[in-house]
């Protein structure tokens, strides 16, 4: 077992900022003595947090192996769990994570575990793999079957081999449709599409500006009055996807891989498809903020009466529904077109994480130096 000198194995969370960090601050309050109680036999282990950009500018699994067993040399630490959310590939599957039993090492790829119960994942994996790595260098045959209750039928969680020359010894990846929406929703999760709607102010200003100013419209009452449950479905998914449109493109969000080899293109297809998903997400959570704003506007600014007899119907509360409806359409709309005011980092900081950031500004410019 790797024990240091004073009789404890020291167990360092490497984590990449942000959601990382969170979780494995979370993570450490409770790790102690979890592992001690799963490891029995009286040992004792101590925890240290540490948050810095370990992945910052590579997505290379060798590359970040070698980091983290630098980063692992520099200090008194016997085993080292980098955790990061950025999604990371090898030979065209995603990793789940990487281990070197040699020099006690592990990294884990959060979106691969999903994006619901991320936490409790993320805390049996950590501790599956401390308690497989404490044995030292006898390798993967005699440790502890890493993320036993993760790789049943229901998830698509399975070891690979490894390559003789690389770092790791042992190696576990998701594959096929399962594990490719397992790592979408993960994906999305770490990019916290909630925080869109605050994220975008000038497009949240424009948004709810228009619709001030359209519920107090009468020709707008008349054209919410006459419009059908299908008819203002559709001027909702209309709307919805102007807007998603607009700040895929105007942000120049879409990524377009410089490769043309087949594990490129699957890339380029699962960050656009977590991107679609991301914005739509958010735009989906503003449009329903927009329908309560509007409904509470209306409730507080119509007149039965003015209502009556400008649509020559009265205004019940399916009427007020109805409005609220078509307006929050219009609204989305408009803030599409406030979001032009937005700078492209502003969209990009309201619509990924940190790590998502750095790693797609670092394919863009890979893919300007490609052209050049």
């Amino acid at each position: 077992m790797r024990v240091s000198s004073r009789g404890v194995t020291v167990v360092a969370l490497l984590a990449d900022p942000d959601a990382p960090t969170e979780i494995a601050q979370r993570m450490a309050q409770t790790l102690t003595a979890r592992l001690a109680d799963k490891s029995g036999q009286g040992r004792r282990f101590d925890v240290e947090v540490v948050s810095e950009p370990f992945t910052a500018g590579t997505e290379d699994l060798p590359t970040l192996m070698r980091r983290i067993m630098d980063r692992g040399s520099s200090e008194d630490w016997d085993i080292v769990v980098a955790l990061t959310d950025l999604p990371l590939h090898t030979h065209g599957r995603k990793l789940v994570v990487n281990l070197s039993h040699e020099h006690g090492l592990a990294l884990l790829s959060l979106p691969s575990l999903g994006g619901f119960r991320l936490y409790t994942r993320a805390q049996r994996a950590v501790e599956e793999a401390v308690l497989g790595l404490a044995g030292g260098a006898e390798g993967p045959s005699q440790s502890q079957p890493l993320l036993g209750p993760f790789a049943g039928r229901l998830a698509p969680i399975h070891p690979v081999p490894v390559g003789g020359e690389e770092t790791a010894d042992l190696r576990y990846v998701v594959s096929g449709p399962r594990g490719y929406l397992r790592v979408l929703v993960g994906m999305v999760r770490a990019n916290r599409p909630w925080r869109l709607v605050p994220g975008l102010s000038k497009a949240l200003a424009a948004a709810l500006a228009t619709g001030a100013v359209a519920t107090v419209n009468s020709t707008v009452w008349s054209l919410a009055e006459a419009l059908s449950a299908p008819r203002l479905v559709i001027a909702m998914v209309g709307s919805v996807g102007v807007m998603i449109g607009w700040l895929i493109v105007d942000a120049q969000l879409w990524h377009r891989s410089a490769e043309g080899s087949l594990e490129a293109r699957q890339r380029a297809r699962l960050y656009n498809a977590s991107t679609v998903v991301t914005v739509g997400i958010g735009v989906l959570v503003c449009y329903v903020g927009l329908m309560v704003i509007n409904l509470v506007w209306a409730l507080f600014i119509l007149n039965d009466q003015v209502f009556a007899s400008m649509t020559r119907t009265p205004l019940h509360a399916t009427g007020y529904w109805t409005l609220s409806w078509f307006v929050a359409s219009v609204a989305t709309v408009g803030g599409a077109l406030g979001s032009g005011l937005e700078s492209d980092e502003a969209i990009r900081a309201a619509a990924y994480a940190k790590r998502e950031q750095e790693r797609r500004l670092m394919l863009q410019d890979d893919h300007g130096d490609y052209l050049a």
